[in-house]
């Protein structure tokens, strides 16, 4: 979480509109955290899209002449999310997922390894780790749940490094990393004399 995957998204969305392609937007049903019927990145960055229950829905919904699909928090569809996604590509659409390809246990988050696997382009972005400020890879939740699907946001996740990322659910909470600026003096020096400008005149 936290690593500008849904951010991603929308920028490739935005360039798919700007070359007039008819896009479609979808996202699961049970994902209400910022918006009910938009894709919303953490940064506010948002789309409309068509929330669903099921990944065997999609198909039905695609409207003559879409050729860009995308499905955001394609983690939560389940392994009926593959053939779906094998259907649209087939008929030449080009498909966009974005989804946690771990959970917070650091385990395969399904079915994202097999999309991972039949996609021609994988792209994984990554945080940044609370603790130390490496690039983290892992979601650690901060609550006591051990249910696999559990919404949330900075209330309820940090992202990780593999090093400070603990298995299990209820790891204590980090303090944000202080930001210290290295001291580069004055920011401007002084604004030099302007030097006039000589023309030759007739090679003289």
């Amino acid at each position: 979480m936290f690593s500008g995957k849904t951010e991603e998204l929308i920028r490739r969305l935005r360039r798919a509109v700007y070359a007039h392609q008819q896009v479609q937007v979808f996202k699961p049903q049970v994902d209400t955290r910022y918006d009910d019927a938009a894709v919303v990145s953490h940064n506010d960055a948002r789309v409309e899209a068509q929330p669903v229950d099921k990944a065997s829905t999609i198909p039905g919904l695609i409207a003559q002449g879409t050729s860009v699909v995308a499905i955001d928090e394609a983690q939560f569809f389940g392994d009926d999310l593959v053939d779906v996604v094998n259907l649209l590509a087939d008929r030449g659409m080009r498909v966009i997922c974005a989804g946690l390809d771990m959970d917070y246990l650091g385990q395969p988050f399904h079915p994202m390894p097999q999309l991972m696997a039949i996609a021609e382009y994988v792209t994984k972005t990554r945080a940044i780790c609370t603790v130390c400020g490496q690039p983290a890879s892992r979601s650690q939740r901060l609550g006591a749940s051990e249910s696999q699907v559990e919404l949330g946001a900075h209330e309820s996740y940090e992202a990780r490094c593999r090093h400070h990322h603990h298995e299990g659910a209820g790891a204590p909470e980090q303090q944000p990393l202080p930001i210290v600026l290295p001291d580069l003096g004055p920011r401007h020096g002084p604004v030099p004399e302007q030097i006039p400008l000589r023309l030759r005149d007739g090679g003289r």
